[in-house]
């Protein structure tokens, strides 16, 4: 069955990001299963023959290396972990690119870190080798870096999915698909049998978060850190930059094909207003929060709804040690993050005049460099 608003956001999406989970890629042993990965490099190379533009966010190292090393579960100590990760990486890669290249592209592997993010240079140099790598034909295939940063590993970006949500504001794709091994969003435990797919969510709100549950699965090795909290949380960092995110099971033979021809498959996840430019993301949703500010009603809604800067006579809290240049979080009374944007004030200087009016600047600190704590082409606005 046809969606036709479906099929509107999909003949529109010039550039799709695919993220697969570790669960889509490897058979219950751990080891990965070739069979899912050439049937993923056929759909993708069919995108790219239609014109499209294509990255593929790939987890399965770990799991990938523990199938390879004939491991019986995940371990816990950290250097092993990293070690399994490179011998995974390895493995995974390999078949990316032997599926690709038999149907005309290669495979380009990127390996990157919340740092790559959170620096605006190297945010824009990762930006740069990916539209080369479109020019030239090629699939950028992104993983974490786990062989160098542990806190990653542990982390694990949610099992790729918060980091697929930051690749898709990056090269700014209309839409990203999340694939996993469950069919989509559930109003229950999808395994009970009464429970029912959610196919289309206009706003992730409180009631849409309770339906995530954890499901275990005894007996199984343990592959993947990620689940549908996680995905929820990309498909919010997504939809806020004016994308939209389906969320599907990677199990499903032709899923990339019938998510793409507008098929009512998995749930959709509508995107929020228009598109912010590249930049706004950044600050939104990539950039590292170095402080919190809470803010008056009236600065609030001054943010909000009236589009205008943020002033220190709206400021009735400080927190945290920050400069001139980091990204602030703005909250308002009951502590409910509105905004995030970069200051133009270090902290030790905004705790000296917040609450005042502008024109008490040059007495209290000797000098006025900015009338705005943050400017509005300088915030972005994340709920």
């Amino acid at each position: 069955m046809f969606d036709p608003l479906r099929q509107e956001i999909a003949a529109t999406a010039d550039t799709v990001v695919v993220k697969v989970g570790t669960r889509v890629l490897t058979r219950p042993d751990g080891t990965l299963d070739p069979a899912r990965v050439v049937a993923i490099a056929e759909q993708l190379a069919e995108l790219l023959a239609a014109g499209r533009r294509v990255v593929l966010v790939s987890s399965g190292a770990v799991g990938a290396g523990i199938g390879r090393l004939k491991l019986v579960q995940r371990p816990s100590d950290l250097a092993q972990l990293q070690a399994i990760a490179a011998v995974g990486q390895s493995c995974l890669i390999e078949a990316y690119n032997r599926a690709l290249e038999s149907r005309g592209h290669h495979a380009a592997q990127i390996l990157l870190t919340a740092d790559d993010f959170s620096d605006r240079a190297r945010y824009l140099n990762v930006r740069n080798t990916i539209f080369a790598l479109f020019r030239f034909g090629a699939v950028p295939i992104i993983n974490e870096n786990d062989t160098v940063r542990v806190d990653e590993l542990q982390r694990n970006f949610g099992d790729n999915d918060r980091l697929a949500a930051m690749v898709t504001n990056l090269i700014r794709a209309p839409l990203l698909i999340l694939l996993s091994d469950v069919e989509g969003l559930f109003d229950a435990d999808p395994r009970d049998p009464k429970s029912q797919l959610i196919s289309t969510v206009d706003d992730i709100d409180g009631a849409i978060a309770r339906y995530v549950a954890k499901v275990d699965r005894p007996g199984e090795v343990q592959l993947s850190l990620g689940g549908m909290a996680s995905k929820l949380d990309a498909a919010r960092i997504a939809t806020a930059s004016g994308e939209s995110v389906v969320i599907a099971s990677g199990t499903r033979p032709n899923v990339i094909r019938e998510v793409l021809a507008g098929e009512l498959v998995g749930t959709i996840v509508l995107a929020k207003g228009r598109a912010v430019t590249s930049r706004k993301r950044w600050i939104g949703w990539t950039a590292p929060q170095r402080g919190r500010l809470t803010l008056d009603a009236g600065a609030a809604r001054a943010i909000t709804q009236q589009g205008r800067s943020l002033l220190a006579v709206g400021i009735t809290q400080v927190e945290g040690e920050f400069a001139k240049g980091d990204v602030l979080a703005l909250c308002d009374a009951a502590g409910q993050e509105q905004a995030r944007g970069l200051s133009n004030y270090s902290s030790a200087d905004l705790r000296r005049i917040m609450g005042q009016s502008t024109e008490r600047f040059a007495e209290i600190l000797g000098h006025c460099p900015y009338q705005e704590v943050v400017h509005r082409d300088h915030l972005t606005l994340v709920r």
